[in-house]
């Protein structure tokens, strides 16, 4: 079912170029998306997925970990994605003893919780805005943990996920 919310995200973004940086509560808005337990659990692979994109240089235990993510979200579709529950829990479990051990990685830690969204947190909403606002979130020293320039990309790559997820379940 086609929602506005892309369009209300796209006007984010829109607001951003004109006025500068905004508030990470402006995608409350994705709230409201994401009360489909499906959307929601859909939205967590892509991010996860998103993440495993944007790894950047990373060696030892950390680049084995994206290396795994990678394998296991690789032929995930994008309305309804099964990943084996099994194999994502042994994961999830590999991520939170990594995060323990290491310093934080955000790509990682993103990954982490789009799986445990995933996994058993499809029924809340507010779970996939806090993983929209971490993705997509960037700290300013003149401002703060803002929307600004640098998440123009990652709001406008949410608003194609959208409208993708969005026309294909159209014909199922």
């Amino acid at each position: 079912m086609r929602t506005d919310i892309p369009e209300k995200l796209l006007r984010i973004a829109s607001d951003i170029e004109a006025k500068g940086p905004q508030e990470l509560t402006r995608l409350t808005i994705l709230k409201r998306w994401f009360s489909d337990p499906l959307r929601l659990s859909s939205f967590a692979i892509f991010i996860a997925r998103r993440a495993c994109s944007r790894k950047g240089k990373t060696t030892g235990e950390a680049a084995a970990l994206f290396k795994q993510a990678s394998e296991l979200l690789k032929n995930a579709p994008v309305c309804d994605p099964r990943i084996p529950a099994n194999e994502a829990k042994s994961f999830l479990q590999a991520l939170s003893s990594y995060r323990n051990e290491y310093p934080k990685n955000h790509n990682l830690y993103l990954i982490e919780e789009g799986l445990r969204i995933y996994l058993g947190n499809t029924a809340d909403p507010a779970a996939g805005y806090r993983l929209a606002a971490s993705y997509c979130e960037h700290n300013a020293p003149a401002y703060g943990t803002m929307l600004d320039d640098k998440s123009l990309f990652k709001i406008e790559e949410i608003v194609r996920f959208m409208f993708t997820y969005e026309g294909l379940s159209e014909f199922e």
